[in-house]
């Protein structure tokens, strides 16, 4: 009890420091957290986004929620009116990757793969999966970010969705590296997300055209063109059926 009133004190102390600031990550006996209060706005803003808020409160929902399916995401250990503390599960993959040597990056993507692939046998789906929302740490992924405005699509959709930018995401943080991104997605489809990666390559089939249109790019376009072409690549070249 006396450690639950410490920990609360720092809480309250930590939200009175940095009122107003979106996160703040704060450690209490050893041990790293963040913080995240509700987002301020200004001007027209308000009128654009939605209530941020009912925002923080649907996200400590589908956290909570998630963490007692036993779904891979950061427990939520105290929250409040207008902030939620969760406990930090490491650093997100996109910034780990930059500060990494390249010879250390298969297992950080295999782990992810298969995270997201576990994810997916739960039936779940996060919405966008990209490098940036997922965290890694001495091997254990857990996924931030979840976007809880999918509802209307089938699962399977979801999920569809969820690999496709994924894999685009791989391209977009560490470029054309076919070989590595190759045997991550393999992890993916190994650890039970076969029949996903299935139905992607269905979805992708009428839209191999633009293979050839964004070809040229594959180079020389945006950090978001040029992935384009190669999760098309990507499905053109995979094995049909893994060995």
């Amino acid at each position: 009890m006396a450690e639950n009133d410490s920990f609360q004190q720092c809480v309250a102390s930590v939200f009175r420091e940095h009122r107003g600031e979106r996160v703040v990550s704060f450690e209490f006996q050893g041990k790293r957290y963040w913080l995240k209060q509700v987002e301020q706005l200004a001007g027209a803003m308000r009128l654009l986004k939605q209530n941020s808020a009912e925002a923080l409160n649907k996200e400590i929902g589908v956290l909570n929620t998630l963490s007692h399916l036993g779904a891979p995401v950061p427990a939520v250990v105290d929250f409040g009116d207008g902030y939620m503390v969760v406990e930090d599960a490491g650093e997100t993959i996109n910034h780990l990757l930059e500060h990494t040597n390249e010879i250390l990056w298969q297992p950080i993507l295999n782990d992810a793969s298969a995270a997201l692939a576990k994810l997916h046998s739960m039936q779940l789906a996060h919405g966008r999966p990209a490098l940036r929302d997922i965290s890694w740490q001495a091997g254990e992924v857990k996924f931030i970010d979840f976007e809880a405005n999918q509802q209307h699509k089938s699962v399977v959709s979801q999920q569809v969705r969820d690999l496709l930018v994924f894999i685009h995401s791989l391209y977009r943080y560490i470029g054309p590296k076919n070989s590595a991104i190759n045997l991550a997605i393999d992890c993916y489809r190994k650890a039970g997300g076969e029949m996903i990666w299935q139905k992607a390559k269905q979805f992708l089939a009428s839209w191999q055209w633009l293979y050839y249109f964004a070809r040229p790019f594959r180079d020389i376009g945006g950090k978001d063109l040029k992935p384009v072409y190669w999760v098309l690549w990507h499905f053109r070249q995979a094995p049909l059926i893994l060995a």
